[in-house]
């Protein structure tokens, strides 16, 4: 990290780690780039069971692999919510049938990484690096994506929600990280809003009008900006938001396990009304893992489901309009096993359901190249296979929704060609 850039980090680090971009963005509030296709990327960390969110109750195997940990039918006391006569969603995730049911809800399921790493680090590395199977990436896809993108007139364009850079936006393009708060109208105080510390840097660069001084001043709005945004609750989420405090999980790269109330929909579509230049971000989730005591509808994978879909329904509401451009993605580094362990849990698998939701997407619909749970049908015998390449999926979202050309997207995605439309139903 240069000098400069040093600057534009400690004035912004609040809320923003700034990678190393050469020359300065100007803060803006973006007014003029309302009509902008937005992105959000949740990854859920630790290998979310795609079998138990998008449930193929219709296959009697199901039930046969999975005799403790496998929902009950439609109809039964939690049982799966029926989507098209063999898939079922957890009815953890009930609130998110609205969505289902007015088409702007859509999974893919046999999707994922086509590399096999069983490995929590490798599988999540390459999901977010784009590139499957290359440990020496230098820079995480959604990062490339900023670099294509047509209008850069904002530091926060890119966001990331956390307490560090990950891996999906490391790269030269510039991105906001926002360290994620447990309750509305709370900004957590840094260095930089420290009187001693501010008055310091001020002293050294407030007047100066080199490069040094414009980096040290675009810092300094965009902190000043983001935290505004945030520390201005709406009278609903004071009202009716009391988050829990999040537990730091190392195993998941410190990302948070979810729990009841978390205001997570509210700040960041708070986020996205409030600036319109603001166009992709990242957030995710840790405590996936569900090796031991995995549950039914009810248990430990339900309850972290249940504030994810509240959560979403919190996003897309507080989107309003703006969910009509906005697409969100879901998605997890691996699935899990087909046949529940000794545990009544899951190991490690390899593919899983990707959840689409967006004005845009063609929802109401399970797609995927779905051949069933049969032994001779699983990957090695044990595992959903990946039939379909994240990668794809992506792909398809950028050059559809966010309107991205072709080049631009073989440079998201390098060396990668997609087979083709990977909307296929199920």
């Amino acid at each position: 990290m240069n000098r400069r850039d040093f600057l534009k980090w400690a004035a912004a680090s609040s809320v923003f780690a700034l990678s190393p971009i050469p020359g300065a963005w100007a803060f803006t509030s973006g007014k003029e780039s309302t009509d902008n296709k937005k992105l959000i990327v949740i990854l859920l960390r630790g290998g979310a069971d795609g079998l138990n969110l998008v449930a193929p109750y219709g296959d009697s195997r199901y039930y046969d692999l999975r005799p403790r940990i496998a929902l009950s039918k439609p109809g039964s006391d939690n049982g799966v919510l029926d989507l098209d006569g063999y898939f079922g969603l957890h009815p953890a995730l009930a609130p998110l049938m609205p969505y289902w049911n007015n088409k702007s809800l859509a999974f893919v399921h046999a999707c994922g990484s086509p590399d096999p790493s069983r490995s929590h680090f490798d599988a999540q590395d390459y999901m977010e690096s784009g590139i499957p199977g290359s440990k020496s990436a230098p820079s995480g896809w959604m990062n490339r994506l900023v670099s294509q993108l047509p209008s850069k007139h904002s530091p926060v364009q890119a966001i990331s929600i956390g307490p560090t850079l990950p891996r999906i936006f490391s790269g030269p393009a510039s991105v906001a990280t926002i360290a994620s708060t447990n309750k509305p109208g709370q900004v957590q105080p840094q260095a930089i809003d420290k009187p001693i510390i501010a008055k310091g840097f001020e002293e050294l660069y407030g007047s100066r009008q080199d490069d040094l001084g414009r980096a040290y001043a675009e810092g300094i709005a965009a902190h000043k900006e983001v935290n505004r945004v945030l520390s201005t609750p709406d009278d609903a989420e004071m009202a009716s938001v009391e988050a829990d405090k999040m537990e730091q999980i190392a195993a998941n790269r410190g990302a948070p396990v979810l729990k009841r109330n978390n205001p997570f929909g509210k700040q960041v579509s708070k986020l996205f009304r409030s600036d319109p230049a603001v166009q992709v971000a990242f957030l995710d989730f840790g405590g996936w893992d569900t090796h031991v005591n995995e549950g039914t509808g009810v248990g430990q994978l339900a309850n972290k489901l249940s504030p994810l879909a509240t959560g979403l329904v919190d996003l897309i509401e507080g989107l309003g309009p703006l969910y009509a451009n906005t697409t969100i993605m879901v998605m997890s580094e691996f699935g899990r096993t087909a046949k529940e362990n000794g545990n009544a849990g899951t190991d490690h698998g390899h593919g899983n359901v990707m959840w689409l939701l967006g004005g845009e997407v063609s929802g109401g619909h399970v797609y995927g190249r779905w051949a069933g749970l049969n032994n001779n049908q699983l990957h090695e015998s044990r595992d959903l296979p990946t039939s379909t390449d994240f990668r794809t999926v992506v792909s398809t979202i950028l050059g559809n929704q966010i309107q991205l050309p072709k080049q631009a997207i073989s440079n998201v995605f390098p060396d990668f060609q997609s087979p083709g439309n990977p909307f296929v139903k199920v």
